[in-house]
């Protein structure tokens, strides 16, 4: 057997969880539900803009991503499988980050009395709002690609800076994004991920657009 990768890190705290999950009749939607229950309390006490607040709502947001990953690990354990459970894991993975940005713009509006921060948060959850209907749109054209292609064409890597800039950000890191949003909120610097999550969801979907354009053109 070979070892265990070092990434995602979050997979080292939520194994254990899974294990004890194992041994009650809880589903792994309920799971889910639950994560959905644990990001939501991450951004209410992010939203207070405090930095022992901020700190409580990240220790809860790494929780959630725990529960995040045990919901599928208990899916695949219990063999509990379904369309549902995807895109229900999907839905509140969009729900609690959607939350987590705009409760962020609005506690660091309050702190520092600057409306700005609150737009920032705002425009970032609406950005991952964007990206969520279009992955889900985009989903539903790749099923039918996948019934017309004669074959189907190879998923390319990243192109160019920009696109492996925007490919590091959002894949390489999102699966331990909580270790980050920790990490910031114990220096008191959350507010960061405001003009990075701002800008960068806007050039995500908008790269999204470019590359399904070229994939779905005549």
């Amino acid at each position: 057997m070979g070892e265990r990768p070092l990434f995602p890190l979050v997979r080292f705290l939520s194994a254990p969880v899974t294990r004890l999950l194992a041994k009650t009749p809880v589903s792994a939607n309920q799971v889910t539900g639950l994560s959905l229950v644990v990001g939501i309390a991450a951004a209410w006490y992010v939203r207070l803009g405090d930095h022992r607040w901020l700190v409580v709502g990240a220790l809860l947001f790494v929780g959630c991503y725990i529960l995040d990953n045990c919901d599928g690990e208990i899916a695949r354990l219990k063999n509990q499988c379904s369309s549902f459970g995807m895109h229900f894991d999907t839905a509140v993975d969009w729900i609690v980050h959607s939350l987590f940005f705009a409760a962020l713009g609005i506690g660091h509006a309050t702190l520092t009395g600057e409306e700005f921060w609150k737009w920032m948060g705002w425009i970032a959850a609406a950005g991952g709002t964007i990206n969520y209907v279009l992955g889900l749109i985009f989903g539903v054209l790749d099923n039918q690609g996948t019934d017309n292609d004669e074959q189907q064409q190879p998923e390319s890597g990243p192109e160019g800076v920009l696109q492996w800039f925007i490919f590091i950000f959002r894949e390489l890191t999102r699966a331990d994004f909580c270790f980050l949003v920790l990490a910031l909120a114990a220096f008191d610097v959350l507010w960061v991920l405001l003009p990075a999550g701002a800008i960068g969801a806007q050039v995500y979907w908008l790269l999204l657009c470019v590359k399904s354009a070229r994939k779905f053109h005549a």
